[in-house]
């Protein structure tokens, strides 16, 4: 049974110029221990996800439309008591810079005692143990004396570290991290894939992973949907849809990625500009594009279901019957 199952998830944003949907018809889910990548281009729809599941959406945005059943409870219902119960507890996020997590002029220990305060009920020698192994859990030297630093006094690459720590405090069942290690080096990049993939293996937890950069996803996730335009265009196993892409759109996306092969030649962009989400084409919002179009794509593609893989196009890369 899946720990939390997205069905049909449609996200609008109403303003002066009409109706924005961020997200249109968004499904997936997540089992326990398993690591979901999201990918896609800047305006695909990816953090907009994952403030629609955090609840976090400001106005004008709102859920219009579709579910998200998390442990068999419906938080679409959820109140707002609810939602302080889960956030940072069950359910826990990491964003892409992690100051909007972190407040500056509190030193980190008692930044995450203070998530473990909130929700647990443990004297202050507890919660200190609790802090000490959760930055030691994400390679953070030293914790006894880090927890004594503020957030400026630490690199990015170390206040990312101690993010991570925040978000795992609480033992949650669901981590989602919006591009936390984008504005890191490899080197540092690199270590907190491991931590994190180590994380959803031993303690069972499963996270949402999203980023922009699908190199960086093959080594972590275990399943992948790719986003464009408020959509999910494909979905399915990472080693699969990274092997035999079905939409045109994710074959783009791994034919821009630098290789052995391409010193001294042009990389490969994909033509055009993803469109404003105010200004969709009609039907496929890729065909603009796509260099597969046809007549048939003015017309919205329906979800295409071929075992546990989908996709939404007319003219998949690949016969139907080779899947």
């Amino acid at each position: 049974m899946a720990l939390i199952e997205v069905n049909k998830l449609v996200t609008e944003f109403h303003t002066r110029a009409g109706v924005i949907r961020a997200l249109d018809q968004v499904s997936f889910s997540i089992e326990r221990g398993r690591v979901l990548g999201i990918v896609g281009e800047s305006g695909s729809g990816k953090s907009v996800t994952a403030f629609s599941l955090m609840n976090l959406l400001d106005a004008p945005g709102r859920i219009a439309a579709g579910d998200i059943i998390f442990r068999g409870e419906d938080l679409r219902q959820a109140d707002a008591a609810r939602w302080r119960e889960l956030r940072g507890n069950r359910i826990a996020m990491v964003f892409q810079d992690p100051m909007m997590s972190l407040n500056p002029v509190m030193r980190i220990g008692a930044q995450l005692g203070e998530t473990l305060a909130l929700h647990q009920r443990l004297d202050r020698q507890q919660i200190n143990q609790r802090v000490i192994a959760a930055l030691r859990q994400v390679g953070i030297a030293a914790p006894e004396q880090r927890m004594r630093a503020y957030p400026h006094e630490m690199s990015g690459g170390m206040r990312q570290r101690v993010a991570i720590a925040n978000a795992i405090l609480n033992r949650p069942d669901l981590i989602i991290a919006d591009e936390p290690t984008t504005a890191l080096d490899v080197t540092i990049q690199a270590q907190i894939l491991y931590q994190m993939k180590r994380l959803a293996r031993d303690s069972g937890t499963a996270m949402m992973w999203i980023t922009h950069d699908i190199s960086l996803i093959k080594d972590l996730a275990d399943d992948l949907c790719v986003m464009y335009a408020g959509r999910v265009v494909e979905r399915g196993p990472v080693s699969e849809v990274l092997a035999q892409p079905l939409h045109p759109y994710t074959r783009g996306l791994l034919d821009a990625l630098p290789h052995a092969g391409s010193r001294g030649s042009r990389l490969y962009a994909i033509p055009g500009a993803a469109p404003p989400l105010h200004a969709l084409p009609a039907g496929c919002a890729f065909a603009p594009r796509c260099g597969r179009a046809e007549a048939a794509c003015a017309a919205p593609p329906p979800v295409v279901r071929l075992g546990h893989r989908e996709h939404r196009c007319f003219y998949p890369l690949i016969p139907v019957g080779t899947v």
